[in-house]
């Protein structure tokens, strides 16, 4: 089963590639007609315009990712149970491309409803939160360079620094680990003992001569 976890692996790199171009995330305000009675509406709008970009594309994969992890767990017993051993690599890779057509469209889905949710959620609560000159500072902020280049590489920044804390804790956590272990033990008791294995009775020990009669 673990070929349909690497599966949804590869399948989900794809998904990566997708975010909103520089040219539509900075269209100039002024070129939304609709908004031009309300500035506010206006520049709330486009803030949140400018987060559909990897943050938002890292969020789709995620919950793509749960979801599709939970038809892995659903599946994979009955994969082991109810396949033969020698079958089961071709029920398998079946799986996995019925799986990646799943986890494709399930990313759509959610990816289609980005703007619409951030527009019914979140505009309305920078509107209230924020000033206009505020709305305009944070939209100019994010569509600066130097931020569009941050959030570019932010999850590879985030991978560095996961996988060195990891490294630089490890020690100290498998100490502490055991510390816990030795504690649980104390309180709940010790794991049952293995049963040892069965030894065959001994033979009876011949019985001692009678004496002979005199």
């Amino acid at each position: 089963m673990k070929r349909l976890i690497s599966t949804i692996a590869l399948a989900t790199l794809g998904f990566c590639a997708w975010a909103q171009t520089p040219e539509t995330a900075t269209a100039t305000p002024s070129s939304q007609a609709p908004f031009a009675a309300d500035p506010k509406l206006e520049w709330a709008t486009k803030v949140v315009t400018l987060q559909q970009g990897p943050d938002m594309e890292r969020l789709v994969t995620s919950l793509a990712n749960g979801t599709t992890q939970d038809m892995i767990n659903n599946w994979q017993p009955r994969l082991l149970t109810n396949v033969a051993k020698p079958q089961q690599a071709k029920v398998s890779a079946e799986l996995n491309t019925e799986l990646q057509k799943y986890s494709d469209e399930v990313s759509q889905i959610i990816r289609s409803k980005l703007q619409q949710v951030g527009t019914n959620a979140l505009v309305p609560v920078y509107m209230e939160r924020f000033t206009l000159e505020e709305l305009k500072q944070i939209a100019t902020f994010l569509e600066a360079p130097a931020i569009r280049k941050y959030q570019s590489i932010a999850p590879e920044l985030g991978s560095i620094f996961t996988s060195k804390l990891v490294e630089a804790s490890r020690a100290e956590v498998i100490v502490r680990a055991k510390q816990f272990d030795e504690a649980a033990t104390r309180i709940v008791g010790p794991a049952p003992a293995t049963a040892p294995a069965a030894v065959a009775p001994a033979k009876p020990a011949a019985s001692a001569a009678k004496p002979a009669k005199k």
